[in-house]
């Protein structure tokens, strides 16, 4: 209404044009603006995804879960060659010690309390006894440091082997 009153009123050409023009603009941006508005592809309801879209994802959904199960696979494998493994070492170190223990009795019930050894005797017993394993160089090294009051992580370090082995050696040392 505030426009027809400003038509109305006598004015030059130029501003009666440049009044119109304001108008004209104001509508033409009005009715073009929203064509021009971005739309966000994610208010799209689902129902709208094209079909080669949805086969698209579920064939990727697909691939993601074959590498799944053949991932699973893999890992399972290497448990199972794993176990077998540490079975079959836990299996020699059970014969192992069973034989160092029957060594062990076996020694114990040859002498009585009284029969200790003579520096006679040192010299001839190696030779009696020839069943007994020779003391491997390696573990008289690691005897050595032990018996000098190291740790085993410290001896570990100082001979560059795992800690786990140098305990294992001294807990089978007599």
């Amino acid at each position: 209404m505030g426009v027809y009153l400003l038509l109305d009123q006598p004015a030059d050409q130029n501003t009666r044009w440049l009044l119109y023009g304001v108008v004209a603009i104001t509508i033409l941006l009005a009715v073009v603006r929203p064509m021009f508005r971005k739309k966000d592809p994610l208010n799209k309801p689902p129902a709208y995804a094209s079909l080669s879209q949805q086969r698209s994802v579920e064939r990727q959904m697909q691939n993601v879960l074959v590498e799944m199960a053949d991932l699973a696979r893999q890992i399972s494998a290497q448990l199972d060659t794993r176990s077998s493994k540490l079975e079959v070492l836990m299996k020699e170190a059970d014969q192992k010690i069973a034989l160092l223990q029957s060594l062990s009795q076996g020694q114990t019930r040859g002498r009585g309390p009284t029969d200790a050894p003579t520096n006679s005797d040192a010299g001839s017993s190696t030779a009696q006894q020839p069943d007994l394993p020779a003391i491997d160089p390696r573990h008289v090294q690691v005897y050595t440091l032990a018996d000098q009051g190291r740790s085993p992580l410290e001896i570990a370090q100082q001979l560059n082997r795992p800690s786990g082995e140098i305990e294992l050696i001294l807990a089978l040392r007599r």
